[in-house]
C-alpha cells in the first residue's frame, strides 16, 4: 500500500508550459492561496487502486509558495506531504517536496500547468524511482483538474485523476 500512496502523494502537484506570461495565466499562488479541497483515484498496473481526498493548504511569501497536502485514503489511512515552491519567472516555477529527487520545473501555459519529475517510493528502503508526468488544467466551473501518468524505464505503471476545488 505504501507503493500506491506514495505515488499518489506525488502525483499532486508538479507543471509544464511555454509563452509569456498574461494576466489569464494560472498562478499558483493566487490558485491554491487558503484552502483548497480534492477527490481523486490511482490505478496501477499492478492492481493497486485508491480513491482519495486531500485538504490543501497554500501559503506564499513573496517568490515562495508553500502547499500542504493532507491526504485520508478511503482504507483510512493518512499522510501529509508539503511542496515548496519558488516563482523563477512569469510561467515557472521550480518546486520539491520531501519524497521529489532533486527539482522539478513547473511551466504555465494559460490555464494549464505541467511538469515532471522523479519520485523515490521507498525513501527510508532500497530506492525505488518513478518519474510523474502531470497536466494540471484549470477548468470553465473554477475546479482544476490534474491527469498524470507515472513512468518506470520510461514505461507506463500507473494514472491518477485529482480534482481540486475551492470550499
Amino acid at each position: 500500500m505504501r507503493f500506491g500512496r506514495t505515488l499518489i502523494a506525488a502525483a499532486l502537484l508538479q507543471l509544464v508550459g511555454v509563452a509569456g506570461a498574461s494576466a489569464a495565466d494560472l498562478r499558483l499562488e493566487q490558485y491554491f492561496a487558503g484552502h483548497t479541497v480534492a477527490t481523486g483515484h490511482f490505478g496501477a498496473i499492478n492492481g493497486v487502486s485508491r480513491d482519495f481526498k486531500v485538504k490543501l493548504t497554500g501559503t506564499s511569501s513573496g517568490k515562495h509558495f508553500s502547499l500542504r497536502e493532507d491526504f485520508r485514503y478511503a482504507d483510512g489511512e493518512t499522510d501529509r506531504k508539503t511542496w515548496r515552491f519558488t516563482r523563477t519567472g512569469p510561467n515557472t516555477y521550480r518546486g520539491t517536496r520531501e519524497d521529489v529527487v532533486g527539482d522539478t520545473e513547473v511551466k504555465i501555459t494559460g490555464q494549464t500547468a505541467r511538469f515532471t519529475y522523479l519520485v523515490n517510493l521507498e525513501p527510508k528502503g532500497k530506492p525505488n524511482i518513478v518519474r510523474f508526468h502531470d497536466s494540471m488544467v484549470v477548468q470553465p466551473d473554477g475546479s482544476m483538474i490534474n491527469n498524470a501518468w507515472v513512468t518506470k524505464y520510461g514505461f507506463p505503471v500507473a494514472r491518477t485523476h485529482v480534482v481540486f476545488t475551492r470550499p
